[in-house]
């Protein structure tokens, strides 16, 4: 399961967060989470497909996919260089395959930034420096060792060597390594370094009810956030994480109505999940019956056998062929026997590309 670290400088809501995040009040059995340990938890991620599948299949259960939070400890300045809890706040950032970096977006004097002053493209800068600094370190470490490598033949040494300068050079103008263009052959290559800056960052923008939020402030520090992350070809997502939070304990059928009366317009948390998931490069893939409706994860781009080998890897094996139907024309028919009818129905082999929202049989020897 692939995971997404919430990160940040200390008291922005990171902890918060996480548990709006794995206390949500929903049902189990249709969003189970579980706790790995105290900092890491599974959540499912809510989709209307797979409601409405279990609802025409008459299912028992449903299952949604799931990605895995990370709470990682706040970073401060310096931690490339071992300030705060330094190299072990990096270590578990190499860890997880994605960022969510939560930035305070509210004015409240009764909560103290700690820097004395609430400027998030400030706050992202601090961050993104600090992984950019031990990246550049580790790049420096790996490309001494490769000159031995490249010396004595060894495969890949040179296209290593070749992409690590590439980054070399982008980290040393302040970017993120994200930003290199690599081909596919070197991404592989430096893969095993978990470099920082090569994980996809999805900021967290954290307003607060009652407090003056900075996408309400007109002096221009909002969209100077925005453009900074549009700059840097991330994305965004706005949540209120202490309501959040206290929704907790709110029935699920009275969310929307305690929402409203606390200005709250959207469902923060569910619009974060499916963000993440997009950040992750995750599509889903359905499989849906009388027994259960079950939202599977692939990765962007997964063939047949790869999305089979998440059930089951017999499914990618002893692959034969895949039955597959879009979700809302299955929707549309009302059954799979009226779908297959309809000839909506398609047999796809080997080659075939999953795409978000199939729904598919699998046939193996």
């Amino acid at each position: 399961m692939l995971g997404i670290g919430i990160v940040g400088l200390p008291n922005v809501g990171k902890s918060t967060l996480f548990n709006a995040l794995t206390k949500a009040g929903v049902p189990v059995e249709n969003y189970p989470f579980c706790t790995i340990d105290p900092t890491v938890g599974v959540v499912g991620v809510p989709d209307e497909r797979l409601d409405k599948l279990a609802s025409i299949s008459k299912s028992k259960k449903s299952v949604p996919a799931a990605i895995e939070f990370v709470d990682i400890a706040g970073l401060v300045k310096g931690a490339a260089e071992g300030e705060g809890l330094g190299n072990q706040f990096l270590s578990h950032i190499r860890e997880v395959d994605a960022l969510l970096e939560m930035v305070r977006f509210f004015d409240d004097p009764d909560i103290t930034h700690v820097y004395g002053e609430v400027n998030p493209v400030s706050d992202i800068e601090v961050i993104n420096l600090e992984l950019t600094l031990a990246d550049r370190e580790q790049v420096s470490k790996r490309r001494e060792k490769l000159i031995r490598d490249i010396r004595a033949g060894v495969k890949d040494a040179q296209t290593e060597d070749a992409a690590l300068i590439k980054i070399e050079q982008a980290l040393s103008l302040g970017k993120l390594a994200i930003s290199v263009d690599l081909t596919d052959d070197q991404l592989r290559v430096v893969k095993h370094l978990n470099l920082l800056t090569l994980k996809p960052i999805l900021y967290c923008l954290n307003g607060k009810t009652g407090g003056h939020n900075l996408s309400e402030v007109s002096d221009g520090r909002a969209e100077q956030t925005y453009a900074l992350i549009e700059s840097l070809g991330s994305h965004y997502v706005h949540v209120d994480a202490a309501t959040e939070q206290d929704l907790n304990d709110v029935a699920e059928e009275d969310k929307s109505m305690f929402r409203q009366e606390l200005g709250v317009q959207v469902d923060g948390l569910a619009d974060l999940i499916r963000n993440a998931y997009d950040t992750l490069g995750l599509i889903t893939f359905f499989t849906t019956g009388i027994d259960e409706s079950r939202a599977w994860t692939v990765p962007s781009g997964a063939t047949a056998p790869v999305a089979g080998a998440a059930i089951h890897c017999d499914f990618r094996d002893k692959f034969i062929r895949a039955e597959v139907v879009s979700w809302d024309k299955l929707l549309a028919a009302g059954s799979w026997s009226i779908a297959r009818e309809q000839a909506l129905i398609r047999t796809e082999g080997k080659e075939y590309i999953v795409q978000d929202g199939d729904v598919m049989v699998f046939l193996h020897s």
